[in-house]
């Protein structure tokens, strides 16, 4: 049977690489260290790592067992997680990965109201494209513009997007008129590349404009970009719909003409079922869905 300890200690050594280092985390010297690993090769009867000047490499062995050790590292940190979370207490680290798009426009904006609740919450906002692995413990919970296809996720579908074409009254004043979808011709777009990462519907819907000859371009890798580059009167900007609450003097054009249903998901690793941490931010996107579906109502009503 292997000891915890010295597989504590070659997977500090294997994450810093170098036995000083790991020394250093684990407030041990470097010959002790050495002396650990050592006695793990021996009772393995392997070579875990290759020795060179520049530090250590894990050989094919000590990538097998690192991998091991990774997986046991994140479990526990998932149980102390869990066992942190008391019964009545929100506190300590929440992950949390999104689009850089909806993280800034949408999530950032409203989390005050979150902190105001929750002080002793600690934040850790991953704004990217990139789909995170929550099983494999990437993130604590995510925010995705489709559904998850990874399993042992709990999953909650919070609202339906739409992609739309908006300027500001700046920008249009004494250009060509835009009453039809070949009319964009006349104008700059700003978009995202079809090529990028984005949601399809988008793509797709970038991918038809520019078929209509476009004669000038601005293509930004997120949609927080784009806003800024229309909001600048620099041209018509393909944006998802949620941005028209927060900056109200956008003009939406060619109202006939926009994307397909983009679905926006919650997802969390069934393992986080009973952490409180999750359970409080879930249910303050969930309210904050609810009052932005409200107030875009209201407005339409009213207008």
């Amino acid at each position: 049977m292997m000891d915890w300890d010295k597989l504590r200690i070659f997977h500090a050594v294997a994450d810093a690489g170098s036995l000083t280092h790991a020394g250093d985390s684990l407030h041990l010297s470097q010959s002790a260290v050495s002396r650990q690993i050592r006695a793990l090769e021996e009772s393995l009867n392997t070579t875990l790592f290759h020795r060179h000047a520049r530090g250590l490499i894990l050989t094919e062995q000590g990538e097998l067992l690192f991998e091991a050790t990774r997986s046991i590292n994140r479990r526990l940190e998932t149980t102390a997680a869990r066992i942190r979370d008391s019964e009545e207490e929100v506190f300590g680290h929440l992950r949390v990965t999104t689009t850089t798009g909806f993280g800034t426009l949408w999530l950032a904006p409203r989390l005050p109201k979150l902190f105001e609740r929750y002080p002793e919450l600690k934040i850790d906002l991953m704004l990217e494209e990139r789909v995170l692995d929550l099983p494999m413990r990437e993130a604590d919970v995510a925010i995705r513009m489709k559904e998850p296809s990874q399993a042992d996720l709990i999953r909650k579908r919070l609202m339906g997007i739409k992609m739309r074409l908006y300027a500001t009254q700046a920008y249009l004043d004494g250009r060509a008129r835009l009453e039809q979808v070949e009319d964009i011709s006349a104008h700059r777009l700003i978009c995202q590349n079809p090529a990028s990462a984005q949601v399809s519907a988008g793509a797709a819907m970038v991918q038809h404009l520019i078929a209509q000859d476009i004669t000038s371009m601005l293509t930004v890798n997120n949609y927080f970009g784009v806003l800024q580059a229309v909001l600048n009167n620099l041209g018509v900007g393909v944006l998802p719909d949620y941005v028209t609450e927060d900056f109200p003097d956008l003009v939406r054009v060619l109202p006939d003409f926009e994307s397909g249903d983009v679905p926006v998901f919650l997802a969390y690793p069934e393992e986080l079922r009973q952490s409180k941490r999750i359970s409080a931010f879930r249910d303050f996107v969930q309210e904050e869905v609810i009052a932005h579906r409200r107030r875009i109502r209201d407005a339409v009503e009213t207008s």
